[in-house]
């Protein structure tokens, strides 16, 4: 079915007017990025051109997706914003919970019994609000919306980093903190710094191992996980036209680790055929109307590097296999290369785990593609030398594979099939391990490979590949295994080489289900009550930060300085945290405790000014000795500060324990909003050399927010122990509006401000 037709309808008899008024005030042709995003400008049609990079814009989203462990706390703020439902399509998918163990059946019974009072609540303020709940087992989040509600030329924003997945389908989705979906859901305008916009050109076509997923892998080597940041990019030519719309959608999943805000395809025949093969033909009809707008203007395509900002040329003809990693998802390593880096690197060669799966790596093909080699392991004589584990992306992909035969052919080589959920690439994985502080390798078709990520261990070396290339290492249990050109020894003593993996875009007796994990909410859900019990450690209504006093900052006290990559992960881990993630108080206690102290080179371990004696403790704790004497404190970070998830949570917790500012050599561009949203200063140094300045007992001022404005720098004075002071300068990229959220004490505050004013001048 097509979820939401007539609004889809309503956006195409609009898009028309809007572009061309844009391509007036532009003054030029335009990309299919700016068509999509001037088409969805809040105030309506362009009266100004906009400066990439540079211009805050206030766009009209047409839908709001959120995943179970974020929509717990968006909805908590959603809750307090006042409104009756949402005002716009919006849903919820229940995917981070559940733990992989066992596998499908006894982890998803597990999940349903541990999580209840979660899930209860989830359903319920979804029915009282007008928004749709997929169920646990349903799927993961980006699967289900590039299956039901993804369309060409839309705009949606979602509570995961990885909703660029809808990229797939040609639309401009972009992962959010869970209060900018609040600003969505509640009607209001949602900001985003005009981007700037990156083209890559693809020609040729893909052959042999070489797959969609390759195509990212090697542009993350090119771009690494900062090149994207503040962009969108843009993929066009005529080997974009070659790839399926699922290969588009991984390509744009993985787009979130170069730090884009997000990527995007333009409308082709190969996503009229996915819309048509998912019950959405109506859809494709529509878009192929309109088509014209769905893609850039012929004089970009002719001539790209004068319209975008950055231009990568890719030859599918001639791409190779990647390997990317460890502990960071841009090391990338042609397959002709790898061997000898695990080699040069002494990384371990043994491949203890191999997984597929996942959001960016579940589809028909996908699934194809790595059957067809796990196929020739059992007819070929292959014994299989490491785990193997398969995350179907959703119940419908679920039901038709294992309908085709598929999920058979896995479990002859001894594969493991997981709940259709996020499981081990985001943590929630409950490994079968001797030792969890051992080195090992794993290799993955996930998207993130950070340190401690999927299984806690900081020494697993986790690899990310295509889910074929996956299935052959697993196969021969060994890294320096190159599948294109080696032999492998099969039971009887035969030298065989794998065939060329081969997948089918889409099932040729179409896809099925029985139960596809939908519930609709009541069509009127005022008398529906919300389930949150005053008792629970799993979740807790939420309380208004406090609105700033009005002055300069004086006396905060360094919480920590950390050094070297401090993800999200690292501010707010996932895993066994996930559960929390409905109480802000409870999850406080992981707040910073896996980022390195550059003073001590240690994790979770700070100086506790206030304290004698034993002068050092975890970072939470001596975050809540301050805050309990009323002192404020500020954390202190390296480059891209805030990479990887989108989790407000990063962002949430250093303002519930009494953190005011954080300063950074840079920010990744959605905890960098994160921040402002829940009132703090996001800060950078104006010269990053002074992050050197800072010592370890230094108390800190913040100086000239009395006259707080955009584009004007504020000022630290460092009081150091000693007696010595440094004045240094530092930046910020607030505007107007968003000062105005500090100044309330947070981007929620100010909606309640503003809902109670309208609430009481209609009563007037």
């Amino acid at each position: 079915m097509a979820f939401d037709l007539e609004m889809i309808k309503a956006v195409y008899a609009g898009m028309g007017s809007r572009i061309e008024a844009a391509r007036t005030a532009v003054g030029r042709p335009l990309t299919l990025t700016e068509k999509i995003l001037y088409a969805h400008l809040y105030g309506g049609t362009v009266s100004q051109a906009f400066e990439r990079g540079v211009s805050y814009v206030d766009f009209a989203p047409d839908r709001v997706a959120m995943q179970d462990a974020t929509a717990q706390m968006a909805l908590l703020q959603f809750m307090q914003a006042g409104k009756p439902q949402v005002a716009v399509p919006s849903t919820v998918h229940c995917d981070h919970l559940i733990q992989a163990k066992e596998g499908a059946d006894e982890d998803l019974a597990i999940a349903n019994a541990e999580n209840k009072e979660v899930y209860d609540f989830l359903a319920s303020v979804s029915n009282k609000y007008g928004i749709g709940f997929w169920k646990p087992g349903a799927g993961i989040i980006h699967q289900v919306v590039l299956e039901n509600y993804a369309f060409p030329g839309g705009m949606m924003i979602g509570t995961d980093s990885h909703t660029p997945n809808a990229g797939g389908l040609g639309m401009i989705a972009i992962g959010v903190g869970g209060a900018d979906a609040v600003d969505v859901m509640s009607g209001m305008a949602w900001e985003l710094k005009f981007p700037k916009v990156i083209g890559v050109k693809l020609t040729g076509k893909l052959s042999g191992w070489a797959s969609a997923k390759d195509v990212i892998l090697k542009v993350a080597g090119i771009l690494t996980v900062k090149g994207g940041t503040g962009a969108i990019v843009e993929y066009f030519g005529e080997g974009a036209n070659n790839l399926s719309a699922t290969g588009k959608g991984t390509i744009c999943n993985m787009g979130a680790e170069i730090g884009a805000t997000t990527s995007v395809f333009s409308y082709d025949e190969k996503m009229g055929d996915y819309l048509r093969g998912t019950g959405r033909a109506e859809i494709a009809d529509a878009a192929a109307a309109v088509a014209a707008h769905l893609r850039a203007d012929d004089e970009v395509y002719a001539n790209p590097a004068n319209f975008y900002d950055q231009l990568i040329e890719i030859n599918l003809s001639e791409l190779e296999p990647y390997v990317n990693g460890p502990f960071t998802p841009d090391a990338a390593w042609p397959i002709s290369q790898f061997a000898a880096a695990v080699k040069e690197h002494n990384w371990p060669a043994k491949l203890e785990v191999g997984l597929i799966g996942s959001c960016t790596n579940s589809s028909y093909e996908d699934i194809t593609r790595a059957a067809s080699i796990a196929k020739q392991a059992a007819d070929k004589g292959l014994t299989v030398q490491a785990e193997y584990t398969v995350t179907p992306g959703s119940e419908l992909v679920r039901y038709t594979v294992e309908r085709d035969g598929l999920l058979d052919t896995f479990a002859q080589m001894g594969g493991v099939v997981l709940a259709n959920a996020c499981g081990p690439c985001i943590g929630q994985w409950a490994r079968h391990m001797d030792d969890m502080k051992r080195p090992n390798s794993i290799i993955t078709s996930f998207n993130r490979n950070f340190a401690k990520r999927n299984d806690g261990n900081p020494n697993t070396h986790a690899f990310v590949a295509s889910p074929e290339i996956v299935t052959a290492f697993a196969i021969a249990g060994d890294l320096t295994f190159n599948p294109l050109t080696d032999t492998l020894t099969t039971k009887d003593g035969q030298q065989v080489r794998f065939d060329e993996p081969q997948g089918i875009e889409l099932p040729p007796r179409g896809f099925d289900v029985e139960d596809a994990g939908y519930q609709a909410p009541a069509e009127d859900g005022s008398g529906v009550q919300v389930l949150v019990a005053p008792t629970s450690d799993r979740l807790q209504l939420l309380e208004g930060f406090k609105p700033w006093e009005g002055t300069d900052l004086h006396g905060l006290r360094l919480l920590i300085k950390a050094q070297g990559k401090c993800t999200t992960d690292h501010i707010s881990m996932a895993g066994p945290w996930l559960k929390y993630r409905g109480h802000l108080d409870n999850i406080s206690n992981n707040m910073l405790i896996g980022a390195t102290n550059a003073f001590n080179g240690e994790t979770n371990s700070v100086k506790d000014a206030l304290t004698s004696g034993t002068p050092y403790g975890a970072v939470p704790q001596v975050a809540r000795n301050y805050k309990a004497q009323g002192i404020g404190s500020i954390v202190v970070g390296d480059e891209n500060y805030g990479e990887g998830s989108s989790r407000e949570h990063a962002a949430m917790e250093p303002r519930h324990l009494g953190v005011r500012a954080v300063l950074v050599k840079s920010f990744a561009r959605i905890h960098e909003t994160n921040l402002k949203k829940q009132g703090m200063l996001a800060l950078t140094f104006a010269n990053k050399a002074d992050y050197d300045l800072i010592e370890e007992d230094d108390t800190i001022d913040i100086l000239g927010l009395t006259t707080f404005t955009p584009g004007q720098p504020l000022q630290i004075r460092l009081h150091h122990a000693d007696g010595d002071t440094d004045l240094i300068t530092v930046n910020h990229t607030y505007n107007e509006g968003q000062i105005e959220w500090f100044k309330a004490g947070s981007a929620l505050n100010l909606i309640r401000l503003k809902e109670s004013g309208e609430a009481q001048l209609s009563q007037k």
